[in-house]
């Protein structure tokens, strides 16, 4: 999972990219890269479920489902009119989702850019760069579609479907509603899934609250989530050890921190799930997307293991611990036998049997 982190200037993406890594890159004024630099950082998935089974199963080590997040710089206002610029696309194409910083914090050191602070637009303002980068898109490939049917050049059965996905999207568009609100097939999601269109990708907004600042009203919708920290607080929390970090986040009423919040709603966001693996030497946890087989999970596991396939155990994580260990488990015959279809649910502990 491949989450990129944009927003206007000065909104504190890097902030933000500092809670959820721990990093402590330079923000606000210190921060001099390049136009197109970005920063990436590979933090592992908190998971209470995993912590409650390793203590439970006791494995040598604990390995926790990986994600990767990158504060990606470069976008400007209407940078989209003319095409985003070849080295920003060439990371926003990559991500499997999108995290919008907005700003609400006051910072005289660090003025907006757009001179007022208003978080839904700043949301609407990078919302209309995409759309206005996915229109060009569209337009010039519905051109070359125009002079294939023409010449003859492929199947014109395919060519007109083609055609005529590509003017509902010109529709969406010109309604300036994202892609992603649009119901697409699986075989439209196949046909678009080489185009690089950025507004169909999944929005996360992260609004970024001062110290002790209330939430705002802000009404997202086009299939838009949204949640709330205090960037610079959080930033500084994450710089210090467990101990000390939970004690500040206690004595501030934060219950859960923006880092778990943020990768947790971004899981839910792009419909992944949890599952378990266990031995003697690691416990660790693997994402999956919701709705895939077991066979799909033993392939993420090793290839191996989905090629000699014969069975999967199952059993869920609360009801093992529930149980007291495998031991008891298997003595009462809670470990499920299930097939290569059988959809994994999330939580559970699996095990692969196999032959190769």
């Amino acid at each position: 999972m491949h989450l990129g982190i944009i927003g206007l200037p000065r909104s504190g993406k890097t902030t933000v990219f500092n809670v959820l890594t721990g990093e402590d890159l330079p923000v606000g004024p210190l921060a001099a890269r390049g136009l197109y630099d970005v920063q990436t950082a590979v933090v592992g998935i908190p998971d209470s479920r995993l912590d409650a089974l390793s203590e439970l199963l006791k494995p040598r080590k604990t390995t926790y489902a990986k994600v990767t997040f990158s504060d990606i710089g470069g976008l400007q206002v209407g940078s989209g009119r003319e095409g985003l610029p070849g080295p920003l696309m060439n990371q926003l194409e990559t991500m499997d989702a999108l995290l919008h910083v907005v700003r609400v914090f006051d910072e005289p050191t660090a003025p907006h850019p757009l001179d007022t602070i208003d978080p839904a637009r700043d949301h609407m303002t990078l919302e209309t760069e995409l759309l206005l980068h996915d229109m060009l898109t569209v337009e010039r490939r519905l051109q070359r579609l125009e002079e294939e049917r023409q010449k003859g050049a492929r199947d014109r059965d395919l060519i007109d479907r083609e055609i005529a996905l590509f003017e509902h999207l010109t529709e969406s568009l010109d309604r300036e509603r994202p892609l992603r609100t649009l119901d697409l097939t699986i075989e439209e999601g196949q046909m678009l899934s080489g185009f690089s269109l950025l507004t169909l990708k999944p929005v996360l907004v992260v609004i970024n609250l001062g110290e002790g600042e209330e939430d705002p009203d802000l009404d997202i919708s086009d299939g838009v989530q949204s949640l709330s920290l205090q960037g610079k607080l959080e930033m500084e929390i994450a710089q210090l050890a467990a101990d000390e970090a939970q004690a500040f986040l206690a004595e501030y009423g934060i219950e859960q921190p923006g880092r778990e919040r943020i990768i947790h709603s971004c899981c839910d966001l792009l419909g992944f799930l949890s599952f378990f693996t266990f031995n003697e030497q690691e416990g660790r946890a693997w994402t999956l997307r919701q709705g895939s087989s077991a066979l799909e999970a033993a392939e993420t596991i090793h290839s191996d293991l989905a090629r000699g396939f014969i069975k999967a155990e199952a059993i869920a994580w609360d009801e093992l611990v529930a149980l007291g260990g495998l031991t008891e488990a298997r003595a009462q015959g809670k470990l499920r036998l299930e097939g290569k279809d059988y959809q994994v649910a999330d939580g559970e502990l699996i095990y692969i049997r196999f032959s190769v």
